[in-house]
Order: structure tokens, then C-alpha cells, then sequence
């Protein structure tokens, strides 16, 4: 089992990483310091893992809240039959939230736990790569509205993440492949090193080749520890995490949130970010290529969907939490391994970078 520890004072946890760890109760139950447990889980994820974690959590007795599977479901109304749940079976401030599942799962319990009689306590347990690599570190819990990705949400620190590496045996290709974009974009915002290195494993990895894979979310989880310990509440350098995001929400908020997977959306946002670097940063050309090849070998998209034209995905790309005083912040890239947040980006070259990744680049 690898660890790294988010170090947030009085808030800090364990990051741990390793093969069968949903059977472990030191590695799962070691984190839980409430007399009550309630684990929160999807119905894909239920079938293959509930049984496993309630055998491991027995001595509390748990319970379980099943949701519906999808992005379209990461909403006030889902999160409101936890809190409905909660309140039923008289859970109280004590009470522990367990996080089984992808992102939706982690994301939409995590807000649960922060808002339930003013927060409560929870684990992350993530089930895909992108949750084991991204969304179930550092804090940040949210549901969507229609008119945007995460604009509800707030900050708080799980008590643990246990990402269990063998759980990604069961994810579909599809899903495998938008949780690499999550670990290509580590190395693109902070380690040209690492970039190097999934250039020469990403065949391995999407083979799930152990060694490789555990090297890979642990790297991915160091990165973004850092980067979280500086700057826990997105004040200034945490904004780097977003590269390709904010074109990224803006496709899927296009497609309300059911027909593109987030890395897929966010995929597509970094080659634009990196066109547009070469553009206004000095980003050599280089890097956009190498990142074009990279995304093709780990089986993601590199251009949006058609039906989204320039003038809406610019609208939607407003909506966004780096926005300050009306004017759109980015996150680009200087060089390989070095991002920087800027809002100071020319309309004519964004606006030519977003042709180059639209199908039919129409503006409408």
C-alpha cells in the first residue's frame, strides 16, 4: 500500500493507494471516528462492491443509500434523499459518510456531509481513475445546475481517500480512458518528467499493468496534494488544476451533462488550452502534437462534438468559478510541466484556437 498525506494541519488525511484495499479494515475502517456509518453508492457500483465494504465496516452496523448512475443525476434533488436518509434512520452530527463510486458519488456525498447539521465526517472511496486521481482529493464538493458544472458545492476535507486499484478491473474502456485525461494533465501543469513517462507506459497503463498504474495515481495524488496544501480554497495556484476545464464544463453543460464523459469534455479543453498557449504564451508547438498523440493513444476525443458553435460554447465558458469581475480566466501553459492562470487572453486567438478543435467551427 502507498500513502501520501494530505498535510492541511488539523484537516490533514492519508491518500492510500494499493491492490484490494476495499477488503481491508485498516486501510478503510482505521479512518472512521463516528459511532454511525452510512455508505452512499450508485446502482452500477452497488452490485460489485457494497457487499464487500459493509463486511468490512460490519462492527458499525452501516447502512447504505443507493443513487442513480450519471452525470445527470449530480443535482440538489439526489442529494437532498441522502440528507432525507440521514434524517430517517436519526443519524447525528457523529454519523460517518462513506463515498463508494466515480466522481458524481464522491462529489454529491462529500456536499452531502459538508451541509448535513453543519458537516459531518466522510470517506472517499473512489471506484474510477479519474475519482482515484482527482475528484476525491483536496476538498472540493459540489452538485451541478443547468446553467453550469459544480456552482454549488463547498469546501470539506474528507477524513481519508482509499483508492482501491483493483476496482478498476470492472470500469468500462470508455470510463479507463477519462480518468487518463485527469493524469495526462498533471504532468502537463506540473512534471515534464511524468508526461515522459506515460508517453512511454500509456499502452501499459490502459492495460492496467499494476506496477505502472499504482505509479500513475500515486504520482497524480502527490501533484495535486501540493498543490492543495498551498492553496486549499482556490484562492490563487489551485486554479492550475483546471487546465482544459473551463472549455471542458462548457461542452458538457452544452450537452446537459449526459452524452460526453468529463475527461472526454476535458480532454478536448487541454488541446485547446495548449493551442492557444502557442498562441499567446510561447508554448512551443511541440507540446500541443505530443499531447494530441497521447490523448488518441489513451482512446479520448480530440475535438468536440459537433452541434456546438463558437458563440455558445463562448457563452458557456463564462460560466465559470475562475471568473473574476466578468472577465474569463484560463489556465495555459508557458512549457511543458509549468501553467499559469491568466485573463489576459485575446478573443481573436481564443476564438481561433476553438475553430481548430469544432467540427464545422460554425458560429452559432
Amino acid at each position: 500500500m502507498r500513502e501520501i498525506t494530505v498535510n492541511l494541519g488539523d484537516r490533514s488525511y492519508p491518500i492510500r493507494v494499493g491492490h484490494g484495499l476495499l477488503d481491508s479494515t485498516q486501510a478503510l475502517a482505521g479512518l472512521i471516528a463516528a459511532p454511525r456509518v452510512l455508505v452512499v453508492t450508485n446502482s452500477v457500483v452497488a452490485p460489485l462492491y457494497l457487499p464487500r465494504v459493509m463486511q468490512v465496516l460490519q462492527s458499525w452496523a452501516p447502512e447504505s443509500h443507493i443513487m442513480p448512475d450519471g452525470e445527470q443525476y449530480k443535482t440538489l434533488e439526489v442529494m437532498n434523499g441522502i440528507i432525507t436518509r440521514l434524517l430517517e434512520r436519526g443519524f447525528g452530527r457523529d454519523s460517518c459518510l462513506i463515498a463508494l463510486g466515480g466522481g458524481v458519488v464522491g462529489d454529491i456525498t462529500g456536499f452531502a456531509a459538508a451541509t448535513y447539521q453543519r458537516g459531518i465526517q466522510y470517506v472517499q472511496v473512489p471506484t474510477t481513475l479519474l475519482a482515484q486521481v482527482d475528484s476525491s482529493v483536496g476538498g472540493k464538493t459540489a452538485v451541478n445546475h443547468p446553467l453550469g458544472k459544480n456552482m454549488i458545492g463547498a469546501f470539506h476535507q474528507p477524513a481519508g481517500v482509499i483508492a482501491d486499484t483493483s476496482t478498476l478491473a470492472t470500469l468500462p474502456r470508455r470510463e479507463l480512458s477519462a480518468g487518463m485525461a485527469e493524469v495526462i494533465k498533471y504532468g502537463l501543469i506540473a512534471d515534464a518528467e511524468f508526461f515522459a513517462w506515460l508517453e512511454r507506459e500509456m499502452d501499459a497503463l490502459m492495460k492496467l499493468a499494476p506496477e505502472a498504474l499504482e505509479y500513475a495515481i500515486e504520482t497524480s495524488c502527490r501533484i495535486k496534494a501540493r498543490v492543495v496544501e498551498i492553496d486549499e480554497r482556490e484562492s490563487g495556484l489551485r486554479a492550475i488544476l483546471n487546465l482544459g476545464h473551463t472549455v471542458g464544463h462548457a461542452i458538457e453543460t452544452a450537452l446537459d451533462y449526459g452524452e460526453w464523459l468529463h475527461g472526454e469534455a476535458v480532454a478536448v479543453g487541454m488541446l485547446m488550452a495548449a493551442d492557444l498557449s502557442c498562441r499567446g504564451q510561447g508554448l512551443d508547438p511541440e507540446v500541443p502534437a505530443r499531447l494530441r498523440a497521447l490523448l488518441q493513444r489513451a482512446g479520448l476525443p480530440v475535438e468536440a462534438p459537433s452541434g456546438i458553435g463558437q458563440d455558445r460554447l463562448r457563452q458557456l465558458m463564462n460560466v465559470d468559478k475562475k471568473t473574476r469581475s466578468g472577465r474569463l480566466r484560463l489556465v495555459l501553459l508557458r512549457r511543458l510541466g509549468e501553467a499559469i492562470v491568466t485573463d489576459d487572453v485575446d478573443e481573436h486567438r481564443l476564438h481561433e484556437s476553438m475553430g481548430r478543435f469544432l467540427p464545422g467551427s460554425g458560429r452559432n
